[in-house]
């Protein structure tokens, strides 16, 4: 919900814009950003999380379109097609991030939204990511992230910058772990 409103906030109402939700996962926020009458196409390349995400829209009944196709592949076929384009919690995982980061610059209309989120690197990240959520309460499978691969604000902007995106704002997330509240600082 916090990224969700965050989005809205930023790029207006959703209903009726095309939306890319790249590294989509399970869906949790292409479905989400679907619900608000959007029309959305996720992608992914790991199958297991693109069978959940299409098994949960069966039941849930929420209409997004989901792909097994890379953010580079898709821009190929797609370019300048969706209004806001989406990248949460994915650019940490993958080889070269600036070339997701190009693709999704690819993919915007002029004029559209691009949103990413990542793990900072830094030493908060390392604990509440890999030791506390990994490790102690299990939230993640362990090994899921490596620390190397999390991402400082001053990469992103670079790699923003150089994909020909502006930057309109930079807000980080929180999670206090007590009182299980995420917030924008």
């Amino acid at each position: 919900p916090l990224r969700l409103g965050w989005i809205r906030d930023l790029a207006g109402p959703l209903a009726g814009q095309k939306i890319l939700d790249v590294g989509c996962g399970g869906g949790i926020l292409a479905e989400s950003m679907a619900k608000e009458e959007a029309e959305v196409t996720g992608i992914d390349l790991a199958d297991k999380p693109l069978t959940v995400a299409r098994l949960h829209g069966l039941e849930s009944g929420v209409k997004v379109n989901y792909r097994k196709i890379s953010a580079e592949d898709h821009a190929r076929e797609q370019p300048g097609h969706y209004d806001i384009v989406t990248c949460m919690e994915m650019l940490e995982h993958v080889p070269t991030p600036p070339s997701i980061v190009q693709a999704c610059a690819e993919l915007v209309k002029p004029g559209g939204w691009v949103f990413f989120s990542t793990l900072n690197r830094n030493p908060n990240s390392s604990l509440f990511a890999i030791v506390a959520a990994e490790y102690i309460l299990n939230m993640l499978p362990r090994g899921t992230h490596s620390y190397e691969n999390f991402i400082r604000p001053s990469e992103l902007a670079a790699a923003i910058r150089q994909s020909g995106l502006t930057i309109k704002t930079m807000t980080g997330l929180t999670y206090n772990p007590l009182t299980q509240h995420y917030s924008l600082t």
